[in-house]
């Protein structure tokens, strides 16, 4: 806590979904809550807003352009810094007590490291820091007494479910939406465009992660990551498709009780919740009806045609290096599939063919689980411009 009496927070990723959300949060109780820096990719326009209303003392960036476009017109009081080397700096600011990282992809592990290195409370909405190197961060979060707030509105469910109750806990269920595809046929799925894929039916997401919940594999990340956030074993880890989207996660008890976790569509309420833990304040969340829900639909996932859910669970339960190599082959296709260089279902092709080739290893240490995920990415790009030149 700082001397005024405020937290202070560090936002990675400010200018995605969920680090605009948190601003949000925190320009509701600026009373509460003082933004000590921000860092992001680029977007330096939308960064330059974020500047003048909350005057940061850092900002960090990684593009090289968006750094010059900002070096310019900073404020008196607000440093600039590029890299990642200096995003670590800054998930480690000595005023502050919580870091949001919200960045995308495997960037996040590194600051994560950081922040727990510095003894700060990590709000975690990054799912690639704990799918790739879970046993490392959760047993360095552990060793120095550090704890890790999940800010996914799956995980902040069972984290809030379970009250203290872990030792009678039976089995988790991570509900999904099913994306906008439930109910097709693996025929069907061969035919969606990028255009259909953005169009997830609850919510507004960034790119990467709405394309991941299409193909399920964001389901499959988020099992990863219960996994290591709540010590459960896959096999008391299940995915029930429930498309209202209003029951966020259940956990099973051993006396065959179920826990919901129920509210809006509103990523800003386990933003908030996060930030604030223990307490809980007034939320700029519109509320829920429960008079006009009319009804709560649960089924099973299709595996057949959204195989990259069974994909998590294999990478999962191997265990070492295999998530890594599992995300980034995703992160690498799903990045090829929006810039319609594959097809929707050739990104499980990619992910399946690049796991099959790799050699498992022990993620022991940081630099082992970075090259692996050099590997994969490498791997991937070669997958599919073999599968670009047979099209041709």
């Amino acid at each position: 806590m700082r001397s005024d009496g405020k937290t202070g927070v560090v936002v990675l990723g400010s200018t995605g979904s969920i680090g605009r959300q948190a601003l949000d949060v925190i320009d509701k109780y600026r009373d509460r809550f003082s933004l000590l820096g921000i860092a992001a990719y680029n977007e330096a326009a939308l960064l330059q807003e974020q500047i003048a209303k909350f005057q940061p003392r850092m900002v960090n960036v990684t593009d090289q352009r968006a750094y010059m476009a900002l070096k310019a017109g900073l404020p008196a009081g607000t440093g600039l810094s590029l890299g990642m080397e200096a995003m670590c700096e800054l998930a480690a600011w000595p005023e502050a007590d919580i870091v949001l990282v919200a960045v995308s992809g495997a960037i996040g592990i590194e600051p994560t490291l950081t922040a727990i290195a510095a003894g700060k409370r990590v709000a975690l909405a990054n799912k690639e820091t704990l799918v790739a190197a879970g046993d490392l961060v959760m047993h360095r979060a552990a060793r120095e007494g550090v704890m890790i707030l999940p800010v996914d509105s799956e995980h902040s469910a069972i984290f809030q479910c379970l009250a203290g109750e872990e030792a009678h806990l039976h089995k988790i269920w991570l509900t999904a939406s099913g994306g906008p595809f439930r109910g097709y046929s693996p025929q069907q799925m061969r035919n969606v465009t990028v255009a259909m894929t953005l169009k997830h039916p609850t919510w507004m997401m960034g790119p990467k992660i709405t394309v991941d919940s299409a193909t399920l594999m964001n389901k499959g990340l988020e099992v990863i990551e219960a996994h290591h956030l709540f010590k459960v074993d896959y096999d008391s880890i299940e995915v029930v498709v429930h498309r209202e989207s209003v029951v966020h996660s259940l956990v099973e008890f051993t006396d065959g009780s179920f826990l919901g976790h129920l509210g809006p569509h509103d990523m800003r309420i386990p933003i908030q919740y996060a930030l604030t833990y223990p307490e809980r304040m007034e939320s700029p969340a519109v509320g829920l009806d429960l008079t006009a829900l009319g009804a709560l639909h649960f089924e099973k996932p299709d595996r057949a045609s959204f195989p990259a859910l069974d994909l998590a669970y294999q990478a999962g339960k191997a265990g070492g290096t295999m998530p890594a190599v599992m995300n980034a082959a995703n992160e690498v296709a799903v990045s090829a599939f929006l810039a319609q260089q594959l097809s929707f279902m050739g990104i499980v092709d990619v992910v399946t063919a690049v796991m099959e080739k790799q050699h498992q290893k022990a993620a022991s240490d940081l630099e082992t689980i970075l090259a692996a995920d050099r590997w994969a990415r490498k791997e991937s790009e070669m997958i599919i411009q073999q599968l670009a030149a047979k099209r041709v």
